[in-house]
């Protein structure tokens, strides 16, 4: 069976590493660095690939075929992009990722690029708040903005989590004087209700990414980000893909079998303020 890659959680490839995995693609291999300087390469032939996952919230190289991204991955049966799109780009939380407006125009060349909106998973991950003086302030309600463009370029999949506030992060946040909020967990389900009115206004599914207290709302489904059974659905060629719960990612989520090319040493200088990967952060 042909395997899933995935490129990737660890890091924005796209963004900031395209020469990297242009020239990885065009070679069909990949060194992956792990901790402790291991290496290990991964075979990226087209007839071992069945479909190679892009995770970027920026994805200007791909679109410009910058190092010739876009035509060494040309080779590859189908590619799926998780597009993350949080409204909070170009602010001090998200320091070096595109405004809002600059992400969205990417969507209709996207399209054309991938075939098929399904190919497409929209992550408004994650929903943040914080304080400034006396007001509690959100990206939540960016998603009333968002939907109705996303149902004129005919996306469906919407992925959302709560930002997670790992030891990592707050310390970070108080070295940057940044007073973030981390609701309760009833307060989280009512803005997960709110963001599942406005899905079904637009005809969008609605998936939580590993916080199952929030699948208890109605019109929220658990998110397998990376789904062997979709992409199946969605291949030229109907190729079966693993269906096997990935055992190297977190407990609640719901994600089938994939290859990780991307690495934690591609330090990701989008330098987002809820990072929990970036080490240099």
């Amino acid at each position: 069976m042909k395997k899933v890659i995935s490129a990737s959680r660890r890091t924005d490839l796209v963004a900031f590493f395209p020469r990297w995995f242009s020239r990885s693609a065009w070679r069909e291999e990949a060194q992956v660095y792990g901790p402790s300087g291991y290496t290990c390469t991964v075979d990226l032939r087209p007839s071992s690939v069945h479909t190679m996952v892009l995770w970027s919230k920026n994805f200007s190289n791909l679109l410009q075929n910058n190092y010739g991204l876009a035509d060494n991955l040309k080779k590859y049966d189908q590619l799926y992009l998780h597009f993350t799109i949080t409204g909070l780009g170009g602010t001090f939380i998200e320091s070096h990722v595109p405004f809002p407006f600059r992400t969205l125009s990417q969507i209709g060349p996207l399209l054309k690029l991938v075939g098929k909106p399904r190919r497409i998973s929209i992550r408004f991950d994650p929903v943040v708040y914080w304080r400034e003086g006396e007001k509690v302030k959100t990206n939540l309600y960016y998603f009333e903005k968002m939907a109705p463009r996303l149902k004129e370029f005919g996306i469906k999949d919407i992925r959302f989590s709560f930002a997670q506030w790992y030891k990592k992060a707050r310390r970070r946040a108080d070295k940057r004087d940044f007073d973030y909020v981390d609701p309760s967990p009833e307060e989280k389900k009512k803005a997960a209700s709110y963001l599942s009115q406005i899905a079904q206004k637009w005809d969008l599914n609605l998936y939580a990414c590993s916080q199952k207290f929030l699948e208890e709302g109605p019109g929220v489904e658990p998110s397998a980000c990376i789904d062997g059974n979709l992409l199946r659905e969605l291949h030229p060629g109907k190729e079966p893909a693993s269906t096997k719960k990935d055992e190297s990612q977190r407990r609640e989520c719901h994600c089938t079998e994939s290859v990780d090319i991307g690495s934690y040493t591609q330090f990701c200088p989008h330098c987002c303020l809820y990072c929990y990967a970036n080490p240099r952060l």
